[in-house]
């Protein structure tokens, strides 16, 4: 079984800044890569950030700049400091990896809860 527990979520005013933390647990043997989606009422899930396992990162347009993604691989964590936010940047943010349960299992995708948001005055 894998787990994937998001935190730091909450409240935020405009300009301010949140930290949220995705931790994998569990029977896991490698992680390729982990990352952020959001999903804002009445809107399609979307990519927020990514980071492979061997450093590389994707930001989508909207974020590039004000997000930071990182990732502590001997804790199997995956950070993502969220800073100037706006109120478009409200949403459930989900952690997911991709990663392998064995040395010769197949690569599968996991999700997190979620956690909510909100960037409001």
């Amino acid at each position: 079984q894998v787990q994937l527990v998001e935190s730091g979520g909450g409240l935020v005013q405009p300009g301010g800044s949140l930290r949220l933390s995705c931790a994998a647990s569990g029977s896991i043997f490698s992680i390729r890569s982990m990352g952020w989606y959001r999903q804002a009422p009445g809107k399609q899930r979307e990519l927020v950030a990514s980071i492979i396992s061997g450093g590389r990162t994707t930001y989508a347009d909207s974020v590039e700049g004000r997000f930071t993604i990182s990732r502590d691989n001997a804790n199997d964590t995956v950070y993502l400091q969220m800073n100037s936010l706006k109120p478009e940047d409200t949403a459930v943010y989900y952690c997911n990896a991709f990663l392998r349960r064995s040395r010769w299992g197949p690569v599968n995708e996991y999700w997190g809860q979620g956690t909510q948001v909100t960037v409001s005055s």
